[in-house]
């Protein structure tokens, strides 16, 4: 089974702010494979399907993003689950709005959800998409800005950007992570 986790904080006030890209991205799939986020267990929501012919899981924790970390080792140590087997999906101020970037490992460069997913499994080796937001103008409080909805005249690139993403995890599912990095990072 592998387990895809979404970042984003839970309640209506932040359903379509910067730091939910995660959120967006598992609804679009599960969307597509009709599940349903149907479960409540392990400080998150969960949907089972199956995706591509293996049985995955799409959670998103409900912990808010900075515990993060406490979801997926609750996922974890519930089901008795590698960490191998999880992909985890947020947003990035590093990387352009539109586009997005696999890692399989690295530092949380900033994350506060990466931060605490490190930080609860021990290692920083997990794979991950990380979801561009882009930078805020100088002088704009980073809280505000990833806690702040999108542009209207994003919402191109936000759309093409959460259908790559889910392309993405899909062809994850039946290929290594290095063959989808080579494919999905251009």
């Amino acid at each position: 089974m592998k387990w895809i986790v979404g970042l984003g904080n839970p309640g209506p006030e932040y359903a379509k702010t910067r730091h939910n890209v995660g959120f967006m991205a598992l609804d679009e799939l599960a969307r597509r494979y009709g599940i349903a986020f149907n479960q409540s267990k392990c400080k998150s929501v969960i949907g089972e399907g199956v995706i591509g012919g293996i049985k995955t899981a799409l959670i998103k924790p409900m912990t808010y993003m900075n515990l993060s970390g406490e979801a997926v080792r609750a996922y974890m140590d519930y089901y008795k689950v590698p960490l191998e087997d999880m992909i985890v999906v947020y947003d990035d101020l590093d990387t352009e709005v539109g586009k997005i970037r696999l890692r399989y490992q690295g530092s949380a460069g900033g994350h506060n959800g990466i931060k605490s997913i490190i930080q609860h499994t021990g290692t920083q080796t997990f794979n991950r998409v990380r979801m561009g937001i882009s930078r805020p103008e100088p002088g704009y409080a980073i809280v505000d800005y990833v806690l702040g909805k999108f542009p209207k005249k994003d919402s191109d690139k936000l759309s093409l950007m959460i259908g790559n993403t889910c392309d993405a995890l899909e062809y994850s599912l039946n290929n290594t992570f290095e063959q989808t990095m080579a494919k999905f990072n251009g």
